[in-house]
């Protein structure tokens, strides 16, 4: 059984934000936390709210790639902050639970039944068996029913994009916090999904697309009602459904490029349908006050959608080049020619996270804030493990 967990409110430090948003300019000094204690401090801590050994170091080496690509709203404090609200506390995550195989006559696609597993373990697995797929039948697929939060997709992609694969995911998400387009109450995820393409040859890392739905986040709104400023216009509306700037009157979030983000989202809820989700109102227990208010209808469900796929360069490609180019050097003369023209500073999708690496590489450890670093002892306090002493640790100085 998993223990009591210690963590009842968001860290201080944290502001959430969606993949629908740039990251955030990185503060100028970061303090340096050794990756080996940080991954120490992650696996103690799933262990002790009574995840097996194999979902802590999934949990742990995920948290180290969000947190040394510098997606600070994703890191090891978002994950078990969500774990408390949404996971082993409330019963929406079921530490050692085991993914159920349905059996399908597809060769290259599967269908899987997570029972509640650890999201993390749950994507990292599907990803590797889409790639074990796509090697075989040049594509392969999985859809996962029953699933919790794996956070940042982005990651996944990433990965089987530097191991040479195209690779897509999408995830309905825990709540329903957006209005449709025309619409005024939310019945819509935040809905990300993500792109990678293995472009390491071509620009020097994997081009990765990752955002969500929704113009904004919630955690957005929170933050510029704390800080007084306006929202920009067609971001949220208010608890009556008309759109407002005023951060302090917005209830709910709208899709970004009115339509079209509306269109990509239900694509998700739909697809998500089709895989075996529920009504989106009801997910995570439902968001809107009018669906909390009532009991939880007996035998709908909660969870969210997974699905997964990779596919094999070599079998989408015609080989016919122009100029007799090489695979390689095709998708870098492609890449260099949107560059070119006068856009040389634009920056390419995945660019930032490279950068982030980069500095991670060369300070040799991940790197916090100092309100960071005091929620990651708010976590050492739960799991009963020493706390960081910020006075010790090295700082890096971001250019």
């Amino acid at each position: 059984m998993a223990k009591t967990h210690a963590l009842t409110s968001p860290p201080s430090c944290f502001k959430q934000r969606r993949t629908s948003e740039p990251a955030p300019a990185m503060p100028t000094t970061y303090h340096i936390v050794p990756t080996q204690a940080h991954d120490n401090l992650v696996r103690a801590a799933y262990v002790h709210r009574g995840y097996t050994a194999a979902e802590a170091e999934d949990a742990a080496r995920f948290c180290e790639m969000a947190s040394a690509h510098g997606i600070r709203t994703h890191n090891a404090i978002k994950a078990l902050h969500l774990d408390h609200l949404f996971g082993s506390a409330t019963g929406g995550c079921k530490p050692g639970a085991e993914i159920r195989v349905i059996e399908k006559k597809f060769a290259a696609s599967e269908a899987w039944d997570a029972q509640l597993k650890l999201g993390q373990s749950v994507a990292f697995r599907a990803m590797e068996r889409c790639m074990e797929l796509a090697d075989k039948y040049g594509v392969g697929q999985v859809s996962v029913d029953n699933a919790f939060h794996y956070l940042w997709g982005g990651g996944y992609v990433m990965d089987a994009a530097r191991k040479g694969y195209i690779a897509y995911t999408n995830c309905t998400s825990t709540l329903a916090e957006v209005v449709p387009f025309g619409g005024k109450f939310p019945v819509l995820g935040t809905n990300p999904h993500s792109w990678g393409m293995p472009t390491q040859d071509a620009c020097g890392f994997p081009i990765v697309i990752d955002w969500a739905t929704s113009t904004v986040a919630m955690g957005r709104v929170q933050q510029l009602k704390r800080e007084g400023k306006p929202l920009p216009a067609g971001a949220a509306v208010d608890k009556e459904g008309r759109p407002t700037t005023d951060a302090n009157e917005a209830a709910w979030l709208l899709p970004f490029g009115a339509h079209k983000g509306y269109g990509l989202s239900l694509l998700i809820e739909v697809m998500g349908g089709m895989i075996g989700g529920s009504l989106p109102t009801l997910r995570g227990g439902g968001a809107h006050p009018d669906v909390k208010a009532c009991a939880f209808p007996e035998g709908e469900k909660r969870t969210s959608s997974f699905y997964f796929q990779v596919i094999h360069p070599d079998a989408i490609s015609s080989g016919m080049f122009a100029k007799g180019r090489s695979f390689a050097d095709n998708v870098k003369a492609v890449i260099d020619d949107i560059l070119g023209h006068g856009n040389e500073g634009c920056m390419l999708p995945g660019q930032p996270e490279a950068q982030n690496a980069a500095h991670t590489a060369k300070a040799g450890g991940l790197l916090f804030t100092e309100a960071e670093v005091e929620a990651l002892n708010e976590i050492a306090d739960e799991v009963q493990m020493a706390r960081f002493e910020v006075s010790d640790l090295p700082t890096y100085e971001v250019p």
